[in-house]
């Protein structure tokens, strides 16, 4: 399991029609608050504030095909133009089972990362693909 340390930030939240809304600064958007957006919210600025990943080449919820599916990933990190790590976020109270494993390997046929990441906010696991295998890491690699 990797440890992650997420740094303070001041994050923006709204009230609208009594839903709860968080800008996020990557998309520059309000999105819903959810919980699986927490995370995905902490995890962004983990990896822009301490990992030093450029917020310019992280993608945020964007659409892939499988087969005849149309799925969306939680965020996409590039590297020299090509996908470098792909990142399925779940909320808190998800655990992460062989199932969220098995949707990000499914996701990586499609985007083909080097490196993928499940995390639900408090247990995190990654994995570098060297040969067609995923290979358990200790930590995010640095960018």
């Amino acid at each position: 399991m990797i440890k992650i340390d997420y740094p303070a930030h001041d994050f923006r939240v709204k009230e609208e029609n009594g839903k709860e809304w968080i800008f996020d600064e990557i998309r520059k958007q309000w999105v819903r608050l959810t919980p699986e957006e927490w995370v995905r919210q902490n995890m962004l600025q983990y990896l822009v504030q301490v990992k030093k990943y450029p917020a310019s080449l992280i993608a945020i919820e964007k659409e892939i095909t499988l087969g005849e599916l149309k799925k969306r990933f939680d965020i996409l990190v590039y590297k020299a133009s090509k996908p470098w790590m792909m990142i399925e976020c779940k909320e808190m109270n998800i655990p992460l089972t062989e199932t969220a494993l098995r949707q990000v390997l499914n996701y990586n046929i499609s985007v083909q990362a080097d490196f993928m990441i499940i995390t639900n906010g408090t247990a995190n696991y990654g994995f570098a693909i060297i040969n067609g295998k995923a290979n358990p890491l200790d930590q995010l690699p640095n960018y």
